[in-house]
């Protein structure tokens, strides 16, 4: 409901010729009278099929236009961007959403932590997003933390007891030593390590001994960043701990990783850790959907993958098209026409079904009226083409699911809302259904979106 500073403001900055009933309407103007009902959240949309569909009195349902859209049209883009980059990583590839630096805002950059999780991301490294809507967080140190670091000298505190209880033992020392072992193996003078890296990752190890992580090219990966992270890991095995991963930020990525690997199964097989050739490798550095095509076309031993601007700025698409029209009024249809054919609206108040082929991949969504018979499986419905007048098909769905539930009526929620995991397996779902056509995202094909034929009785077109 209206408060009155906000009638006052309206009062203000409307021209002062505007009727006083006005804004004693809009005093009393609340969403009693209001029915939303809506595709459920994490299902996937075609282009021409209404999201939502809202009906209520003409002036309230004209002020929720640009609210809803505002609410609408980010969340499905960053979502939509997130499944994207889902299917091309495959599902084995844990994904980070890690673009909060990047974002329009933090508003925008909440947004897209929720919803990139919608889309298929496995964590995000915005700490209060995992606060306030439970998605899993992660990260990595940061370079700035192994550059604050000059020498060994500087770690304190240095001493790690054995995981199994123990005296502690002075990590720094160990290091050293593993180091020396480590680049003999790798045949790479000791003089070339950075011994502030080496210091920064003992002192993060000595406070992290369970979660022991890399940032390996802050110098040079080759010579100094692998070196030193192998020389800790293998100093906190010998306390009974296991290193969790590393991180690449920079370089061809795709071919360090499979350098690093082959060191790490060298390091394992060498100093007998079976483990060790199995450490996660993760990469970050403006990773773009042609990134992912480029690791999966050369090859690469990635586990995790960080993505942040090329995900929630959504370059491909910076914005998505949702749109609100009116179709009925006091039940009677209405129709846009417009010099652009794609901007014509179809009248009427719709329900949308989903139609399945044999193999319960989804083939077409069918609109028809709210008053026409809901049409049912094997049963043979004759099909408007939309875009081409006068051209017509029939078709015989497998399966047949309405898309739109009532959420909002009267006032009230009246369907329970799902929870952010069940909206996330929801989505990874309804994107597993699609036939590979349709999923591919290069020339995919089209999606169809077809009014059924008004002129036709449903089974007998």
């Amino acid at each position: 409901r209206a408060v009155s500073a906000d009638v006052a403001y309206l009062r203000s900055v409307l021209p002062s010729t505007t009727d006083d009933a006005f804004f004693d309407y809009l005093a009393t103007l609340d969403a009693s009278e209001v029915t939303v009902t809506a595709i459920p959240e994490g299902s996937v949309v075609f282009a021409r099929v209404p999201f939502l569909q809202v009906k209520g009195p003409l002036l309230v349902v004209q002020l929720l236009e640009t609210t809803l859209l505002c609410l609408v049209n980010y969340a499905s883009l960053v979502a939509t961007n997130a499944a994207r980059f889902r299917l091309l990583a495959g599902p084995d590839v844990k994904l980070m959403e890690m673009g909060l630096r990047r974002a329009q805002g933090p508003d925008g950059a909440l947004s897209a932590s929720k919803y990139s999780y919608i889309g298929g991301f496995d964590c995000t490294s915005n700490i209060l997003a995992g606060k306030l809507y439970g998605i899993p967080v992660r990260g990595t140190i940061a370079h700035s933390f192994v550059m604050s670091f000059r020498s060994l000298e500087e770690v304190q505190p240095r001493e790690l007891p054995p995981q199994t209880g123990g005296d502690p033992v002075d990590l720094a020392a160990l290091a050293v030593s593993w180091l020396q072992r480590v680049c003999d193996l790798l045949q790479t003078p000791v003089e070339s390590t950075n011994e502030g890296e080496l210091a920064a990752f003992v002192s993060y190890a000595v406070t992290f001994p369970c979660d022991f992580q890399g940032l390996l090219d802050t110098y040079c990966v080759r010579r100094s960043g692998l070196p030193n992270f192998c020389a800790v890991a293998l100093a906190l095995h010998q306390l009974g701990y296991r290193a969790i991963g590393v991180r690449l930020d920079s370089g061809d990525l795709a071919q360090q990783s499979k350098e690093i690997r082959r060191v790490f199964r060298a390091c394992g097989a060498h100093f007998q850790v079976p483990w060790f050739g199995t450490i996660p490798i993760a990469v970050s550095n403006d990773i773009s959907e042609q990134s992912l095509e480029e690791f999966r076309r050369e090859g690469s031993e990635i586990d995790m993958i960080g993505i942040g601007t090329n995900l929630v700025t959504c370059p491909l698409q910076p914005s998505l098209g949702c749109v609100y029209k009116l179709v009925e009024v006091n039940g009677s249809p209405c129709l846009k026409l417009t010099e652009d054919e794609e901007k014509m609206t179809i009248p009427g108040m719709k329900t949308i079904y989903r139609l399945y082929d044999a193999a319960g991949h989804p083939f077409m969504d069918l609109m028809a009226l709210q008053e026409e018979p809901s049409p049912s499986a094997g049963q043979e419905l004759g099909i408007r083409v939309l875009g081409r007048l006068g051209e017509t098909t029939k078709v015989i769905p497998t399966n047949v699911e309405p898309l739109h539930r009532t959420y909002f009526r009267d006032g009230q929620v009246c369907e329970p809302l799902p929870s952010l995991p069940e909206v996330r397996s929801h989505a990874q779902l309804s994107l597993s259904l699609l036939s590979p056509a349709h999923r591919r995202l290069h020339e995919p094909q089209p999606y169809p979106v077809h009014p059924l034929l008004p002129s036709l009785p449903l089974g007998n077109a």
